[in-house]
């Protein structure tokens, strides 16, 4: 018994005076491990009389269970300790505002296409949508654009290849959004009035051109609808996507092969310290093409050109985009740039509508 007596007041002594998990752990190793005085001494029961392993036995299991029971102890004890030093060392003052956390932002590409979607809502357009890879009929026939026009030519067009001995005509990646107006009608029939926005691609990159960028394609087609209406639309397109007052606008004879007459469109602006201002001043700036629809393409919709007509415009969203909000290279819009991101990017919430204003 005297030796239970030592062992016990060794072992329970040395628990003590263990100041970390890894004292704790040899003083295991030593008291109760496969080869600790303790479970030695248990092994050595066998040797005994029957009356020293009556007397030997119980008081051993109880110095073992006693050890197990402070170790547990001690181990709970150092981690309250560890844990109390890390809480008066890692203090945290509760009465600070929380730090800011970074929030993504709407690129200004997909906000000015929300714009121009709720001014042109509130004109009584529609959004209309097609695939990006179009087949040749509706990229090019359907619009009047003969065989022979550059358009066509893989200068300009992405065409997409096809399978060896495959002969018909290779589908293309859409060159602008009109494609979309021949497929609404075919769908919809006459009347109507929509907007087609989305990608379109061409061969081409600049400061100012890229081989992706952003269309947004006008139709209206009705009984009596005249270039007095399209002047109209434009015109209140204009005063709400720029917010000003007044504009004034100036058509410019030119040539679209899905529409007669055509014209091009310029607005009257001014450059101030490198800003531009709509509406005022001496100069003026090309901002979209438009025209009344081509009798051809009517009748490439399944309309009849002699009881329908109407008018049809198209302008790039990437430009608009530049022009409202002073961005000054188109390639930028295409970096992944965070920094760029942050900067003319818009918050989340910022949803623009004609009655909280387009531009937040």
């Amino acid at each position: 018994m005297n030796d239970v007596a030592d062992l016990r007041a060794k072992h329970l002594a040395a628990i003590a005076a263990a100041g970390d998990e890894a004292a704790l752990e040899e003083v295991r190793l030593a008291a109760i491990g496969k080869k600790g005085e303790v479970a030695l001494a248990l092994r050595g029961l066998g040797a005994m009389s029957p009356e020293e392993r009556q007397v030997a036995g119980p008081a051993l299991n109880a110095l073992r269970d006693e050890i197990v029971s402070a170790l547990a102890a001690a181990r709970a004890a150092l981690s309250d300790a560890a844990l109390s030093a890390r809480l008066a060392a890692e203090w945290l003052d509760v009465s600070l505002p929380p730090r800011p956390a970074a929030q993504g932002t709407i690129h200004p590409v997909s906000q000015v296409m929300d714009e121009m979607a709720a001014i042109f809502a509130d004109l009584g357009f529609a959004v209309a949508e097609g695939p990006q890879v179009e087949d040749d009929w509706h990229n090019f026939d359907a619009l009047n654009i003969a065989p022979e026009h550059p358009a066509r030519q893989e200068h300009d067009t992405f065409y997409m290849a096809r399978a060896g001995g495959d002969n018909r005509p290779p589908h293309v990646l859409r060159t602008h959004t009109s494609p979309v107006q021949i497929r609404a009608m075919q769908a919809g029939g006459v009347p109507i009035r929509v907007i087609a926005p989305g990608r379109v691609y061409r061969a081409d990159y600049d400061q100012t051109h890229t081989p992706m960028f952003h269309q947004l394609e006008g139709l209206a087609i009705d009984r009596d609808v005249t270039m007095a209406n399209l002047k109209w639309v434009l015109e209140e397109f204009c005063r709400a996507m720029f917010e000003v007052d007044g504009v004034e606008l100036k058509f410019r004879a030119s040539h679209f092969p899905f529409t007669e007459p055509s014209a091009e469109v310029d607005i009257r602006c001014s450059w101030k310290d490198g800003q531009l201002r709509i509406g005022e001043g001496d100069d003026w700036l090309e901002i979209l093409g438009s025209g009344m629809v081509h009798p051809k393409v009517l009748a490439s919709a399944g309309v009849d050109p002699d009881v329908w007509q109407g008018f049809a415009f198209g302008l790039g969203v990437d430009r608009i985009a530049m022009l409202k909000y002073g961005i000054p290279d188109l390639r930028a819009f295409f970096d992944s740039d965070l920094r760029w991101l942050r900067h003319y990017g818009f918050a989340a919430l910022d949803v623009p509508t004609l009655q909280a204003g387009i531009s937040r």
